[in-house]
């Protein structure tokens, strides 16, 4: 079993800077590949960046490539996305989650952080 706790979403301006943590707890391992999603009102589910941990692969959704950076200290069992230049269009609720397919697919997600920018 897996758990997934999020935090450090907020109000922010638009331009402005959060950084979401993730911390996994269970059977996670550093090999994992996991990701950061968000849901806004009225929208779909979006893959925002993922990180392979085996390789330290990352990929980015095109709406945040260049503003948005994934990384991941597994000494510390935490996902991290730095999300930078923030716009209104960023506001979500943001959760992570673990990644099983090329689909996106998840086995385990946390309830999310909120993040609304003005």
């Amino acid at each position: 079993h897996v758990q997934l706790v999020e935090s450090g979403g907020g109000s922010v301006q638009a331009g402005g800077s959060l950084r979401l943590s993730c911390v996994a707890s269970g059977s996670i391992y550093s090999s994992d590949c996991m990701g950061w999603f968000r849901l806004a009102p009225g929208k779909e589910r979006e893959g925002v960046a993922f990180v392979y941990g085996g390789y330290g692969v990352t990929y980015y959704a095109d709406s945040v490539k260049g503003r948005f950076t994934i990384s991941r200290d597994n000494a510390k069992n935490t996902v991290y996305l730095q999300m930078n230049s923030l716009n209104s269009e960023d506001t979500a609720l943001y959760y992570c989650g673990r990644i099983v397919d090329r689909s996106w697919s998840l086995d385990y997600w946390g309830q999310g952080t909120q993040v609304t920018v003005s």
